[in-house]
């Protein structure tokens, strides 16, 4: 574990920028280019750099598999959940109109967006994790005690 020293230190300089560029990429989806899936793999090319380089228990550690399992509902739900509030207020799915205050309509669009873009990018990169995890964990030629 000793002689991999360089890449160890390198990368935990280099995962706190990925991870706020990260969440630069999915605030600023909603007035440019970018957004919740691409926001989303960014996020967990962190994650998944941890776990290449520390080895999968210590990944498991920091991303539980029940928080990344609430991840992917939560994100699922967050998007669905903005529809359907839409139609509660009879109004088309994913209408962010609905979600405005009757004074200010351009503020129901900024929120709708936010939202979805925020589920899309809590879903992609909760099952993105899960996905390196459940392959990495069953590749025969990786093992933590190789890391």
């Amino acid at each position: 574990m000793d002689h991999h020293f360089i890449l160890r230190v390198v990368s935990k300089m280099l995962i706190p920028p990925i991870l706020l560029y990260a969440l630069y990429v999915q605030f600023h989806g909603d007035f440019g280019p970018g957004g919740g899936f691409q926001a989303g793999v960014i996020f967990a090319v962190g994650f998944v750099l941890y776990g290449l380089v520390y080895g999968l228990d210590k990944l498991r550690q920091v991303a539980p598999p029940a928080v990344v399992r609430a991840g992917i509902a939560l994100g699922v739900l967050l998007y669905a959940g903005t529809g359907v509030v839409s139609f509660f207020k009879e109004k088309n799915f994913l209408d962010y109109s609905a979600l405005a205050d009757p004074e200010h309509p351009v503020g129901g669009q900024h929120l709708g967006i936010i939202l979805v873009e925020a589920g899309v990018g809590l879903t992609v990169a909760s099952v993105m994790i899960a996905a390196f995890i459940a392959f990495a964990s069953r590749a025969p030629d990786i093992k933590d005690t190789d890391w």
